[in-house]
């Protein structure tokens, strides 16, 4: 008789965010008069640039066409799309990364769970704590993480680095030394950014101790200020322990057409093997590519105009986010985040825990947020909004709360 991946079993209840889903669907159906305003899911709104819509437009015609007609796209993605992120996003920073270093795929999400597959299963990993579910999730799956503390909320081969005010919710280094560490920046949940000079700590260390970091650069674009890093190979030695995680979802509005990258240096070893040439035959073989239409829209986000579309898009979420984290401040919240990413973290108030806040909120003000437990134990007693809505929604929904 066949045989389950009994490591699925352990996954302790739902994926955090169909958990809400319910939750949300089951007070709609009980209350269908009320206005539900949405600040929970890290999903946008804004539709996509005049750029990118005239590019997929060319790019669908372009299939209409025998001469030029695209079928299976190239393992490693189209080399123009790979060209342009190569320039724009590290050769014109003054990083040193080739297009033939960039995996083109349908998003950072399948990749961050997926590239666990090239590590072998006796690796630990260290974790921010929050941190975003579907690293360790996938970790589990793969049966790398031991055994499951409901009462703590851990699992026993997981190494778990705090993030909590009193470190700026920026983690620091383990005492236990981790294989695989899974970075982060600006954070997801809490919006948290470190300088280049501590991001360098962690290429240091990770170079010194043999380890891997795989770095989650999502909300890059939403980085203002000076000093923190837009990716980690701005860090001197990243290139022989560093992957890299890259997400159109965030910068362009790309969540409904899915297009991301995996960044892998080929001076990335373990004893002779290149990670580069492992993830190629992975990719290879369980992936055939994100459509030609998706990439050349993705392609024309580095257009001088899809830049400044983007730009703008941007910054109408970043103001959402100043209304948030301004709002909150007024209402008395102890507040973070919101000025490198989309994301406001906040203390739920009293003694009430994340969940407690949720449904509160959820039956008081009609708003959605996310319990902050559901990011790992050291979220217990936050919460985190989102930047994503429309500006009028985001204004209603402080005005909610300011009233509770």
């Amino acid at each position: 008789m066949f045989k389950v991946n009994d490591n699925y079993l352990k996954l302790p209840g739902s994926y955090l965010f169909s958990t809400i889903g319910k939750k949300v669907a089951a007070y709609t159906a009980a209350n269908p008069d009320k206005s539900i305003i949405r600040l929970g899911i890290g999903d946008v709104t804004q539709p996509l640039a005049p750029a990118i819509i005239d590019a997929l437009h060319d790019a669908v015609d372009e299939m209409a066409a025998a001469e030029t007609f695209h079928g299976y796209a190239p393992d490693l993605g189209y080399e123009f799309l790979r060209n342009a992120m190569a320039k724009n996003d590290y050769q014109d920073k003054g990083c040193d990364i080739s297009a033939d270093e960039v995996f083109i795929s349908d998003g950072a999400k399948c990749d961050s769970g997926n590239i666990q597959e090239i590590f072998s299963v006796d690796n630990k990993i260290a974790v921010c704590d929050p941190v975003y579910p579907v690293y360790v999730d996938t970790n589990v799956m793969a049966g790398r993480t031991g055994t499951y503390d409901p009462l703590k909320e851990t699992w026993s081969d997981v190494i778990y680095m705090p993030c909590t005010a009193d470190n700026n919710f920026a983690p620091e280094l383990p005492k236990e030394t981790p294989d695989i560490i899974y970075l982060c920046f600006p954070n997801n949940p809490t919006g948290s950014t470190i300088t280049k000079a501590q991001l360098q700590e962690w290429v240091d260390y990770a170079n010194k101790v043999g380890a891997v970091i795989i770095y989650d650069a999502a909300y890059e674009a939403y980085i203002s200020e000076a000093d923190v890093p837009h990716t980690i190979y701005e860090c001197e030695g990243a290139r022989t322990c560093a992957i890299e995680l890259r997400s159109f979802s965030k910068n362009a509005g790309f969540t409904g057409v899915r297009l991301g990258a995996t960044i892998i240096p080929k001076d990335l070893k373990c004893g002779d093997v290149t990670l580069h040439s492992l993830w190629a035959r992975r990719h290879g073989t369980k992936y055939n590519g994100a459509p030609y239409i998706v990439q050349k829209a993705g392609e024309a986000v580095y257009s001088d105009a899809g830049k400044a579309q983007l730009s703008e898009q941007v910054a109408y979420y970043m103001n959402n986010a100043k209304v948030i984290y301004q709002g909150l401040k007024d209402a008395g919240y102890t507040v973070s985040g919101g000025v490198n990413a989309p994301y406001i973290w906040l203390k739920t108030p009293g003694s009430m825990t994340s969940w407690e806040f949720f449904d509160y909120l959820l039956e008081n003000a009609n708003v959605v947020g996310t319990p902050g437990s559901g990011f790992g134990p050291s979220g217990e007693g936050y919460f985190r909004l989102t930047a994503f809505g429309s500006y009028e929604n985001t204004v209603a929904a402080i005005e909610r709360i300011k009233k509770m």
